[in-house]
């Protein structure tokens, strides 16, 4: 078995199977050696993440009711801070790398995830530990490092995968140990959201679909205890398959929601005429900001942003394909997924496809933690898809190159 902590030496990698990357992958040092210049940013990605920022302002304005202006002057710095960690991470992350191991980030996270547990407790889950200026949600950062540690692990062993099973051990146990430690908080939908990104890191790695549905299996039960040990989940999932039946009580968030998005038709109420936001609907500014936007919206204007996160997913996945190593590759499309992965499963849970979980919305719903972390992986998405060349061409030079 392969010890968790054990230092392996650093070689070449190997070929990437043809799942999701086409061209041979190979780390490289910065041009010039040492010598660092101006990276040039994905004007696209670029571009879609401003216009998700200046969404975000609008909603988180006219969603939060009667607080309006607090969130708001809240969340302008939250974004402020997030931009500018993007934008340093954008030049720098390849280099930072090379100084933070994924492992050492791992630890790091773990301890986070520790301490939260001793905390004071909100609404009765132990998620933020308190920092003064704003609260720190050691789950949201768990999102970046862990997609970072099994991207660094997986581009050792592409091509290895499908032929040996224990080379899945080490990836697993790393994020077993992350998953318990959120459902500890307790938290189910960080974890289930993040093993879906595990498992399709996995698969593009070239995990064999046999042991990826093992995987899947063993998982089960675990989900069966989470319901059966932590009843309100339970109670959830039942009004989940029919609210109607307790609009009063569990389904009462639901049931708003219902109400939020059927009455804003194809083109909405207009901006800040929502109604269920005030105080009718639980959570209008951070889980269920959704609801308020295909209230005030409608469906033609949600059907812009859902063309958004269809981009910014596109987009990530052209840019793992011609990245220049399996690192960058799976980072790139391990931090794309997770952000789209998990704009779509709030967008789900607020129209009732999936059972109601404090899931944000990208960009969009109020939080500190949720907007920075979120803009971090734009910064690390931006780094990882650069093109070191000594002119700093744009990346789809570096496609052609053997053309």
């Amino acid at each position: 078995m392969i010890s968790l902590f054990s230092k392996r030496k650093r070689k070449s990698y190997a070929p990437r199977p043809n799942r999701l990357f086409k061209e041979p992958a190979e780390r490289q040092t910065p041009a010039g050696g040492g010598e660092w210049t101006l990276l040039q940013i994905d004007k696209k990605l670029a571009f879609i993440t401003f216009a998700f920022i200046c969404f975000g302002l609008i909603f988180t304005y006219s969603s939060s009711a009667f607080d309006s202006t607090a969130y708001f002057k809240r969340q302008v710095v939250f974004d402020a801070l997030g931009v500018v960690a993007a934008l340093f991470l954008s030049q720098t992350y390849e280099r930072l790398q090379q100084i933070f191991k994924p492992l050492w980030l791992m630890y790091i996270t773990w301890v986070l995830l520790v301490v939260v547990l001793f905390t004071q407790p909100i609404a009765n889950v132990h998620r933020w530990i308190n920092l003064g200026f704003f609260n720190l949600q050691p789950s949201e950062v768990a999102k970046v490092t862990l997609v970072i540690y099994i991207a660094d692990y997986l581009s050792y062993m592409q091509g290895k995968l499908a032929k040996n099973w224990r080379l899945l051990v080490k990836p697993l146990v790393v994020s077993g140990i992350t998953f318990a430690l959120m459902m500890r908080a307790p938290d189910l939908g960080t974890p289930m959201l993040m093993g879906a990104v595990v498992v399709a890191l996995l698969f593009v790695a070239g995990a064999s679909l046999k042991h990826l549905a093992v995987l899947f299996a063993a998982a089960v039960p675990v989900f069966v205890y989470q319901l059966i040990f932590y009843t309100y989940r339970l109670e959830r999932l039942l009004s989940f398959l029919n609210p109607e039946a307790q609009a009063g009580g569990a389904g009462y968030q639901l049931m708003q929601s219902f109400l939020a998005v059927g009455s804003g038709g194809w083109f909405g109420k207009g901006l800040g005429n929502s109604e269920l936001k005030l105080e009718y609907l639980p959570a209008a500014h951070t889980d269920f900001i959704f609801s308020i936007m295909c209230e005030e919206i409608g469906l033609i204007g949600i059907l812009v942003i859902l063309v958004f996160f269809c981009c910014l997913l596109v987009r990530g996945v052209s840019l793992a394909r011609v990245a220049k190593s399996s690192f960058n590759s799976l980072v790139i499309f391990g931090m794309t997924l997770t952000i789209c992965l998990q704009a779509f499963f709030n967008m789900a849970m607020a129209i009732g496809l999936l059972p109601t979980k404090g899931i944000p919305l990208p960009f969009f719903s109020y939080g500190g933690s949720s907007v920075i972390m979120t803009l971090v992986m734009m910064g690390i998405i931006v780094n990882m898809a650069a093109v070191r060349t000594p002119r700093r061409e744009d990346y789809t030079q570096y496609r052609n190159r053997n053309r």
